[in-house]
């Protein structure tokens, strides 16, 4: 773990979280960031970009700095997916996610909140062909995470389908929670990274699993060290 993040820090650059919301006595849906959380890999967009030999680590620096949108920053990374000069197909970017391991402990996890009624959600700026496949063997309730667009014959565009914004997981986590009318305090948000700050401060209970950084250890009622997501349960328990 860093103990300076590596990013330029997005949050001089956005409105501050409502920190008016009420602490959980007990918690009725949790949301989960996918990668590093439910899956076992640092981000499902570097994951593809390993597979090509590209980065993206340009257009991260110009996106949190504000001088790139979501999509703009969704449509660079798309426009290195190439072969041979050509955009590759969604059916090679599914092939290339599949390869990423659940996190240790993931279905252990989410079968313990199922089997005490909890509703579950993924809330992810990764990609939705992994979120739904996660959610799938996980039998996670909901899934909000970002789409590449295809031609005709399933070949990537080079756009995208926005639904979660890296540094606004909030406004997702607010929407679903008005959708559901499920009081904010009764909902408990799990991420590893500073990008998942917002997504934790908009929820009664936010829990740091495996924090990459020191960053969101601040934000959190609960820190939970190691690569094993049965380390979480203890947790839930006693927000049960």
């Amino acid at each position: 773990m860093v103990s300076t993040c590596r990013f330029y820090c997005y949050r001089n650059n956005r409105d501050a979280v409502n920190h008016t919301i009420d602490k959980a006595n007990k918690i009725t849906l949790v949301f989960f960031d996918m990668d590093g959380v439910l899956t076992d890999t640092i981000s499902s967009w570097k994951h593809i970009h390993d597979y090509f030999g590209t980065s993206n680590e340009r257009s991260v620096d110009e996106y949190l700095k504000g001088n790139l949108t979501d999509l703009e920053f969704i449509k660079k990374d798309v426009s290195l997916w190439k072969i041979n000069g050509k955009f590759t197909y969604k059916d090679t970017i599914r092939d290339i996610l599949y390869n990423i391991p659940l996190m240790k402990g993931a279905k252990k996890c989410i079968s313990f909140l199922i089997e005490r009624g909890i509703k579950t959600a993924i809330v992810s700026a990764g990609l939705d062909i992994l979120a739904k496949k996660v959610a799938k063997e996980l039998s996670i309730d909901y899934v909000f995470a970002n789409g590449l667009k295809t031609d005709k014959n399933g070949m990537l565009t080079g756009d995208g389908i926005l639904n979660v914004k890296l540094i606004y997981k909030d406004e997702a986590v607010r929407n679903i929670s008005e959708e559901l009318e499920i009081p904010l305090e009764n909902c408990a948000a799990v991420g590893n990274s500073c990008f998942d700050i917002p997504m934790l401060e908009t929820c009664g209970i936010g829990i740091a699993f495996n924090p990459s950084d020191d960053c969101i250890k601040k934000y959190s009622d609960f820190v939970v060290e190691g690569k094993d997501l049965n380390n979480i349960i203890p947790v839930f328990k006693s927000l049960i």
